[in-house]
Formats: C-alpha cells, structure tokens, sequence
C-alpha cells in the first residue's frame, strides 16, 4: 500500500499502526534488501503517537543514516559494529516506525550495490539482475514491498539509478532543501537525502516533511517560495538521446511525453560532466573518509605500531572501490596535480551550472531517460570505467544541485525504464506536479 492508504485505512480503523507494522515485519527478505532489521524498535515505535503523517507508517533507511542505538555500517567492514549515537534530523522528522537498514555500495560508491561488504543485493524485477546504487537496497525494498517507503542519499545518481532499475519513484531535492545532519558523507558539495516510494505523491509526502533550515547542517536552508506554473514547456537535450541508447527506452521516454510541449535542446557541457564528477566527488571523498583510521571508532586492525596500524586498518577496512576511489581522490588534490585536475573539474562544474541555466531561461523542465540501459547482470560489469558510466544522465543534476525525479515509464523485457525530471532550484512543487501528470498518463 502506499503511505496515503496505509493513513486512510489506520483511520477508518481497518487496521491497527501494530497490525500494519507486524505484517511487515513478518516480509521475508531475499533480495538481501537489508543489513540490519530493527523488529524491536519498529514494534516500540508502533505504540507511540506521533504528530507527522508519517508517524503512523512503517519505513526503512540507506545504512549511511544514523539511528540512535542502532548500527550504521555504511555496508563496510570499516564499520560494521559501529553504533550510532544520535538521530539523523529527518529521522527526527519522520518520527515513523523503522522497519531496518537498507544495504548500499560501500560508503556509497557504486552504481550496483555490488560493492557491499555484507552481500549482493538482487532486483526484485530478475534476482540475477542489480537493483541499482548505491541505494540499491531501499528501491528493491520499496518495489518488492517489503517496506511503504524507504530514504536514500543521492551523490550522483545514488536514488533515481536504482529507482530505474527496480520501476519505483526516486528524488533528488534541490541540494540543501534536506539537511545531511546525520549522513555519513561520501562528498558533502554532492550528497542529498531523498525518498523512494510508490507514487510521486508519496514522494511529496516524504519531502515536505524532511525538508527545511536545520541549525545541525550550516549548508541547509529554507525553502523558498516558486510560483505555481501549469503551462509547461520541456526541454529534451540531444546529449541525453544518444545514438548508442536502447532504442526501446527513447520510444518509452517519447511516449510518456507524448501531448506535452516539449522541444529539442542542448546542454553542451554534458560530456564533462562525468570525468568532472569522479574527480570533485573522490576528492571528496578522500577527505571525508580520512577520520576512518581504526583510532577514533570503527575497525582496527591489531599493528605493532602507529604507523602500521593506520595502514592495515585502512588496507583491510576499505573494500576495493572504497581504496580506488580515495586513491583517485587524493591523487587529484595533491601537490602538482590540484590545478590539472581538481580545479579545472570546479570549472568545468560551472560551466553546467551555465548551461542548466540557459535552458531555464526558455523552459520550465528538462526530460531525460534515467539510464541509457535497464537493470544488468550481477558480475556484468567488470571495468571500473563501464561502472562509472552507469550514471552518465544523472551526475550533472548533482554538480549543479537541481532537484530531479525518477518515475516508471514502462517495462523492456520485463525490466523497467525510469523517466528523469530536472526541474530548476527550489522548483519542488511544480516538478511532482508535471511527474504526476506523467506517472498518470503511464498508468492507463
């Protein structure tokens, strides 16, 4: 059910808050959907009365956000008994009932959640198939309804890939709109919470109440005001209908948008945008995953000194993709290499700020496919650089912090295909207002 008819149906006292979470919580997972399962704390929380609309439903969080006593591993064996000692603040929003902990890629970054140290999660859609990342376990969740909801965080494509691959809704607000107290960071300038659910309206449920200024999150703030439109003209960028796409998905994506005003564009930075995103992101991430040193919490790996100890714990803490990208990251931000790389990649980032804002200047929204391929083999994709590919339609909405969703469009061999959104800054409420437009027209 979907988080309005799980509220109606607890209100017209069809069902009880503890009947709807125990049959939840009785869902068999073999998908591998979850790290951590938290039946207690659900069961307590059932009892409780909240005063959000989503106090009263059943939901489940990307194991990089923190839930006071429970353990947030980051799906890493860095830390894997870690357990957090406060609330996220949208968890302190939600004040629903927490079903458990999605698995994702390690530390978030992967596009498959492959990367995970725990297992592979599987796409409910075919279980020999990815579901997506890196929040592939909150959208094999929520498709395979063993939760209503579930929240993920978004670094490049982190909640609208998987929502492709598994046919749910997945957004990505306008970076800040959410506060990030209580995410385990990957890349602070990138990273954003958002939903995966049933509907576009769930979606818009869930957003209103995560989002708003939180003191916690210095780069957060309070949403603005955007002037209702219902006259929609959208853009759909050459750069996003390549040759090399599945013809299949094109013809899904021009069926969906069939009856809108539409008109072809340019975004002709998009190129770069890939090569600029692993750059600004991994250096990042270097960064921020500096403090895991086996000193101060997490994994530590016994060493007969200092030295040594910082090297072993980090050489077998981290999994490969981890110690790749922290190489990559630290390589381009070091002493020779910092204007050859990372400050030409800040450039190249406001060079697709510019071109996002020509466009905005013309149209109300950009149309895109998600991916430019359905959910693939597990094992499939060996290369790094192919992995990488993976989000090519969805890391140029990250470096310009543009709100974008996912919707189901349709299915291609049983697989499903994920239409993109991209709307302007803070122009939340008129972008789930075109999605539902096309989700509805999808429907019949």
């Amino acid at each position: 059910m979907t988080i309005k008819e799980i509220n109606q149906g607890i209100k017209e006292k069809k069902f009880s808050v503890l009947e709807i979470t125990k049959s939840y919580l009785e869902k068999k997972d073999n998908l591998n959907a979850f790290i951590t399962k938290t039946d207690e704390l659900a069961l307590s929380q059932a009892g409780k009365e909240g005063d959000s609309i989503l106090s009263k439903i059943p939901y489940a969080l990307k194991d990089n956000l923190m839930v006071k006593g429970t353990k947030t591993t980051c799906a890493s064996k860095m830390m894997k008994d870690y357990v957090a000692p406060y609330n996220a603040t949208c968890v302190e929003k939600i004040k629903g009932i927490i079903l458990g902990k999605t698995n994702l890629d390690e530390f978030a970054m992967g596009s498959s959640t492959e990367t995970s140290y725990f297992s592979v999660t599987k796409n409910p859609h075919d279980n020999s198939r990815v579901p997506g990342g890196s929040s592939g376990g909150s959208a094999a969740a929520v498709a395979a309804d063993l939760v209503p909801y579930a929240l993920g965080s978004d670094t490049g494509g982190s909640i609208r890939l998987p929502a492709s691959f598994c046919g749910v809704v997945g957004f990505k607000p306008t970076y800040g709109t959410v506060s990030r107290y209580g995410l385990v960071a990957f890349a602070s300038s990138l990273d954003q919470i958002g939903p995966l659910t049933k509907t576009v309206e769930d979606a818009e449920t869930v957003f209103n109440v995560i989002a708003g200024k939180d003191k916690k999150d210095a780069t957060s703030f309070k949403r603005k005001e955007i002037k209702k439109n219902e006259n929609f003209k959208i853009a759909l960028p050459k750069e996003y209908f390549v040759p090399e796409m599945d013809n299949k998905i094109k013809k899904l994506i021009e069926k969906a948008v069939e009856g809108l005003k539409t008109e072809k564009s340019s975004l002709p930075n998009t190129e770069y945008a890939l090569p600029a995103y692993y750059i600004i992101s991994t250096s990042e991430a270097s960064a921020n995953l500096a403090r895991f040193d086996g000193i101060r919490y997490g994994f530590q790996k016994e060493s007969k000194d200092l030295l040594s100890s910082y090297l072993n714990t980090r050489a077998e803490g981290f999994g490969k993709e981890v110690k790749r990208r922290i190489m990559l990251g630290t390589f381009s931000l070091s002493s020779g290499y910092y204007d050859a790389y990372y400050s030409k990649a800040q450039k190249t980032r406001e060079l697709i700020k510019e071109d996002f804002e020509k466009v905005f200047q013309k149209f109300d929204f950009i149309i895109t496919p998600t991916s430019p391929n359905t959910a693939f083999k597990i094992g499939e994709k060996k290369d790094p650089i192919s992995m990488y590919l993976t989000d090519i339609f969805t890391v140029s909405v990250n470096l310009a912090g543009l709100p974008a969703i996912s919707i189901p469009v349709g299915k291609i061999d049983g697989l499903p295909v994920g239409l993109q959104i991209i709307g302007k800054r803070f122009d939340e409420e008129n972008l789930f207002q075109l999605a539902k437009i096309i989700e509805k027209k999808c429907q019949k």
